[in-house]
């Protein structure tokens, strides 16, 4: 059998004793070492297909920059490589892995991520596209990143430096590493070619630790093992889970995908999470399955599921959660959001469910929530034996309707109800399920229908300090309208801002005429202002979309009114306390106006002012739909009302939503600003 040797740069051995402690340096694992020379007899052998198992260090280390020798040794066709520990970190740029090839990291050793280095926004440790058959094996070993390094301000903003990324691979092996500090997740199954899903892939007993995004994103896989892994400590970035199975498109797939005996623990978002509204009806079923895992001290649920509501929209299969422990959320332990009584059959049974959101008593153990533009009925959900035990006194299980007015169905099973050391067996009947979550029978008034009319100002000439709506931040969509006549200057002041530490790069900004034509488009950098200026071809009411994505958009000045626009949905906003007018039209003698905030955290305190500007309605900690519902004495002879948004009293003002239901969807930022239809 030939020995491969390594020539170690320490100068000549003067002494015998010299010598003999490079060669030490060399026999024990974990000794310092210095700059190692290429073995090329040994290179020339694998190359030559003579041995199929070989060392990293012959293709040399170098302790500032070892990413050419890792790479190439990756790329040398060796069946086996042993990623040896030379007693200093792997200081690598960025390694792509080759097909049919294992990886065997030896204990205590550390690939770490060059400083200064991983600029691109999808720049990751190692990553595979289109690859098949390959297997990573580190047990005591880690690779590292650095996640404070990209949150700073030399980097662009993103979150998909992973330590691990596979895309549309196949029988990928991950075991025993700790994948810790990514500027994204620890590791990432994504799609490099439509269509092409990851394929047999297993992880086993991985740590990831204090990741950016996530300690895992599931985009796409089929026949997915994830065992005895930890993840915890994410933070960063949303959605910040400990695991997130998260499509992108109704092409990929969730298909017998299995964890088994894992932990989430501490992570900033949910533990275990599947947000599925992009699969459709006419996905691929979905199947996944959770058993004997653990959640504990997540800041939001434990275990939280969401889908599409629409018959067409929600994905079909089954979800199961079977023996899992979810321990002192800071949220509800469970939570299942707009998942149809049709949709998926999502089952938990012999689960335990132990004080969540100790600290927010109007949560509850588990919670079912439709949010806003849900439609069907709420369900579909069974409870198997499932034991709560809770600290607080309040219902086991909450309903957080955003819709207004939805309702729930086939929600079935049994709670075991654990208090001072008693079980009460509870069977959910519908009565005990209408006790614990009633459902709001809101008068469902239409939105005002905007086919064929027209608009006009209210008042022709607009002080500034009347039309400016700086106030107003609205996200993943700001939608404003304002009316301006043929040949007029027009020109808007915005700023695109960041919400968290969501990444961004330019925010494109459209107007569109009264004929239904493009006159404008243009960009916003992130985190600065832009102006939009054009000039109107023809009289009447111009449209300007932006689109922030998850961060926020405020319009700072105007050379025109403006008004915020639903026009056939809610106006979303984002921490916007201010007086909001709209119209009631001549005529009107009936009108509605919701209010909500997004999910049991988020509220909205909202009060409504008459045209005298007296308190007609007024509600607080509004989290689900509030309807105020007015019946005037005697139809409206067209008049402003008003409505004032604050901070609620005992929840966060982040998200929330307005909807106006009869009179026309526009908001103005006062009542010479507003906008009325033309007979």
């Amino acid at each position: 059998m030939r020995i491969y040797g390594l020539r170690i740069l320490m100068g000549p051995c003067v002494r015998g004793v010299a010598c003999l402690l490079g060669l030490a340096a060399w026999l024990l694992p974990g000794a310092a070492m210095a700059q190692v020379q290429r073995n090329e007899a040994a290179i020339r052998d694998v190359r030559l297909g003579k041995i199929q198992e070989a060392k990293a260090s012959w293709w040399g280390f170098d302790p500032d920059d070892s990413t050419r020798m890792l790479q190439e040794a990756i790329n040398s066709g060796a069946r086996k490589l042993i990623v040896d520990n030379v007693g200093k970190p792997w200081i690598v740029t960025g390694i792509a892995l080759a097909s049919n090839q294992e990886i065997l990291f030896e204990r205590g050793v550390e690939v770490l991520a060059k400083k200064g280095a991983f600029k691109g926004r999808n720049d990751s440790l190692f990553y595979a596209d289109l690859k098949e058959n390959i297997t990573l094996t580190g047990y005591g070993a880690t690779l590292r990143m650095r996640r404070a390094d990209y949150d700073g301000p030399e980097y662009e903003k993103a979150e998909w430096r992973h330590c691990l990324s596979f895309r549309s691979c196949s029988n990928i092996k991950v075991y025993g590493l700790t994948l810790a500090e990514s500027g994204g997740d620890g590791i990432y199954l994504g799609t490099a070619k439509s269509g092409v899903t990851n394929k047999d892939v297993h992880i086993k007993d991985v740590v990831c630790d204090r990741n950016y995004r996530q300690g895992i994103s599931v985009i796409t896989a089929e026949n997915l093992l994830i065992e005895n892994t930890v993840m915890k400590d994410t933070a960063g970035t949303a959605p910040q889970a400990g695991i997130d199975f998260e499509p992108n498109h109704p092409s990929e797939r969730l298909v017998n995908c299995v964890m088994r005996n894992c932990i989430t623990q501490n992570n900033k978002g949910h533990g275990y999470v599947l947000y599925l509204p992009p699969l459709k009806a006419t996905s691929e079923p979905v199947s996944v399955r959770f058993e004997n895992c653990r959640a504990i001290g997540d800041q939001l649920s434990s275990a939280c599921v969401v889908t599409a509501n629409t018959p067409d929209g929600a994905v079909k299969g089954t979800i199961e959660f079977i023996n899992c422990h979810f321990e002192a959320s800071k949220g509800a332990g469970i939570n299942v959001s707009d998942k149809p009584a049709n949709g998926c059959r999502v089952r938990f049974e012999k689960c335990t469910v132990v004080n969540p959101a100790a600290e927010a008593a109007n949560q509850a153990p588990i919670v079912l929530m439709a949010r806003q533009g849900a439609g069907d009925p709420i369900g579909g959900v069974e409870f198997d034996r499932c034991v709560i035990r809770d600290s607080v006194d309040r219902v086991p299980m909450k309903y957080v309707d955003s819709a207004g007015g939805v309702g729930i169905e086939q929600v079935t099973g049994t709670l075991l109800l654990e208090k001072d050391g008693k079980r009460q067996e509870t069977p959910l009947t519908k009565e005990l399920l209408a006790q614990w979550m009633p459902i709001m029978r809101l008068r469902v008034l239409p939105r005002f229908e905007m086919k064929g009319v027209t608009f006009k100002p209210l008042e022709e000439t607009v002080p500034a300090e009347k039309r400016n709506f700086a106030s107003a931040r609205q996200r993943r969509g700001g939608n404003y309208v304002l009316y301006a006549r043929q040949g007029d200057e027009v020109s808007l002041r915005f700023t695109y801002g960041q919400v968290g530490r969501y990444s961004g790069r330019t925010m494109p900004v459209m107007v569109t005429g009264p004929s239904g034509q493009e006159v404008q488009r243009a960009q916003v950098a992130f985190k600065e202002e832009g102006e939009v200026r054009f000039t109107a071809p023809e009289t009447g009411l111009y449209r300007v979309k932006a689109d922030p994505g998850g961060n926020y958009v405020r319009l700072l000045e105007s050379s025109h009114a403006v008004s915020l626009s639903g026009d056939g949905q809610s106006i979303r906003l984002y921490i916007s306390p201010g007086d909001y007018y709209f119209w009631v039209p001549e005529g009107v003698s009936e009108f509605a106006v919701r209010v909500f905030g997004e999910g049991l955290g988020e509220a909205v305190k909202a009060t409504l002012l008459d045209p005298a500007g007296k308190v007609v309605q007024e509600v607080d900690n509004a989290a689900q739909t509030h309807q105020f519902e007015v019946k005037l004495a005697k139809p409206s002879a067209g008049e402003a009302w008003c409505l004032r948004l604050e901070k609620p009293t005992q929840l966060a003002m982040e998200d929330h939503y307005v909807d106006l239901r009869v009179v026309p969807p526009f908001l103005a930022p006062s009542k010479e600003a507003l906008l009325i239809p033309v007979k």
